[in-house]
């Protein structure tokens, strides 16, 4: 029973609102202004201008790096003329990770298990790796060299372009 004097307020509140909405039509101001406007002249809308047909345009830069990756900057290994020749090994069975490039890959995070730093590398489908020191990582013959909070540092091998091998230092940061 103590909802019946809160609906009877509620419906005179409205009931007055209501009220208050409907007094007189004074919208003389409001028709002048209408009348106004619908008496100036009116306008013409210029045509539109002919469609002009662009040639297509041939993009050829699909083979480049991405300007939305940051540059890869590269340290090379120096080696004296007399040292060990480099030459990756065919006949190793490759891991997972080395069938994206260093440019796929992220790292996102460490790990520590005792004295044993691990990396947490992000893989270009989404999946998420624990590498260490000695695994391999890219497509360019990469082995990792060390593990540290913020980085994972490795080694290359990569194609001198005179037909040899050479050795380059990569970074993956965090």
């Amino acid at each position: 029973m103590k909802a019946m004097p809160f609906i009877a307020v509620l419906v005179a509140g409205v009931l007055t609102a209501l009220g208050g909405c409907s007094r007189g039509n004074n919208f003389a101001d409001i028709q002048a202004f209408m009348d106004e406007v619908d008496s100036r002249p009116k306008g013409t809308i210029d045509p539109l201008p002919p469609f002009e047909q662009v040639p297509p345009y041939a993009y050829r830069a699909s083979n480049r790096r991405s300007p939305f990756e940051p540059p890869v900057v590269l340290k090379r290994v120096v080696r004296d003329n007399g040292g060990v020749q480099v030459t990756p090994d065919f006949n190793r069975t490759k891991q997972f990770l080395e069938q994206f490039t260093i440019a796929q890959l992220s790292m996102v995070g460490t790990l520590a298990q005792g004295q044993r730093h691990f990396g947490l590398v992000k893989d270009g489908d989404g999946g998420v790796h624990r590498v260490q020191a000695g695994d391999y990582l890219g497509s360019d013959h990469g082995q990792i060299q060390s593990v540290d909070d913020v980085a994972i540092e490795l080694i290359e091998i990569v194609p001198d372009g005179a037909g040899g091998w050479v050795e380059r230092a990569r970074t993956v940061s965090l």
